[in-house]
């Protein structure tokens, strides 16, 4: 799948380009049927499917106040859409100039560019633009002038309630990793690349990768079961979400630390993803170093005991 930056990069070979819009956290049910919607109409009229999104949620422009912890790293929401058979996504810088573009003027300069737009869609309640300026009504009426098809669909409902993204936020929060998987249509799974730590995992004897997490999504404190796939290996994972109260000094820091079992090896700057299995306990302060790695064994020992 490619990843171009602006509309007028896209290469179209001739063809036209069916065109699916929106921020996609999570690429949860919902939002793959959007995606799912564009792939075939591309397949059906010889185009182009191509996925719009963005390098960060609007609201770090246009409400830094309100922005909501994203479910999906960049790269976990790219591998997600690749796999729904995409064959570009247009990547979209969204900064404060972007912000200040008008709905209109945002599919007027998309309409400009190389590959002409056969078809557009969305979510029902889709708003996009300047002051939220542009909905699904503009963009049939835009349609209607430019001579491209729109698809405003209907979220996607699971147990009576609307598929979401602040609805899956509020079960990850929960500890309810089932139906986050069932809404997420894929096993719920945290995302980040592997930074530099302090190496006290190392030095207990349990090595752990780092994930840089910030802007995330978590589950509770705690230590989970899991499991993480690199190389085409997959491997058992110890992973422990906290502030390590037995060992942190001064300010409390939050820590994703993922311990692959039976692994050895550098991971510093990959990205690795975690699929979340069951809380194995909550995080607690021990009285010794050596307490803790006692508890670390037994925590290993019920990581593998799992089938």
């Amino acid at each position: 799948m490619k990843i171009i930056r602006a509309a007028n990069e896209w290469d179209a070979g001739g063809k036209k380009v069916c065109l699916a819009i929106g921020v996609f956290d999570g690429v949860h049910l919902g939002h793959q049927q959007i995606i799912r919607q564009t792939v075939a109409d591309a397949r059906q009229h010889d185009a182009i499917p191509v996925v719009l999104t963005f390098d960060r949620h609007p609201n770090t422009i246009v409400a830094p106040d309100k922005v909501p912890p994203l479910i999906y790293s960049l790269p976990q929401k790219l591998r997600a859409i690749e796999s729904l058979g995409a064959d570009a996504v247009l990547l979209v810088q969204f900064d404060a100039k972007f912000s200040e573009q008008t709905g209109e003027a945002f599919i007027r300069s998309l309409a400009r560019a190389p590959g002409k737009i056969h078809s557009v869609c969305v979510g029902a309640d889709f708003v996009f633009g300047h002051k939220r300026s542009g909905n699904v009504a503009l963009l049939k009426q835009l349609g209607a002038e430019l001579n491209f098809s729109v698809h405003g669909l209907a979220a996607v409902s699971l147990d009576g309630q609307a598929v979401s993204s602040t609805r899956i936020r509020e079960t990850i929060r929960a500890g309810d990793f089932d139906a986050a998987s069932q809404m997420l249509g894929r096993p719920y799974a945290i995302s980040g690349r592997v930074v530099e730590g302090d190496r006290l995992g190392q030095t207990l004897g349990f090595p752990t990768a780092n994930l840089e997490t910030t802007g995330l999504i978590l589950p509770a404190n705690g230590v989970y079961s899991g499991c993480a796939k690199r190389q085409g290996q997959l491997y058992r994972v110890a992973l422990n979400i906290g502030v390590r109260p037995t060992v942190a000094s001064g300010k409390p820091e939050l820590r994703v630390e993922a311990h692959l079992l039976d692994f050895s090896g550098e991971l510093y700057g990959e990205e690795l993803e975690v699929e979340i299995g069951r809380k194995l306990r909550d995080e607690r302060k021990f009285a010794s170093t050596a307490e803790l790695r006692e508890q670390i064994v037994r925590d290993i020992a019920q990581v593998r005991a799992q089938v």
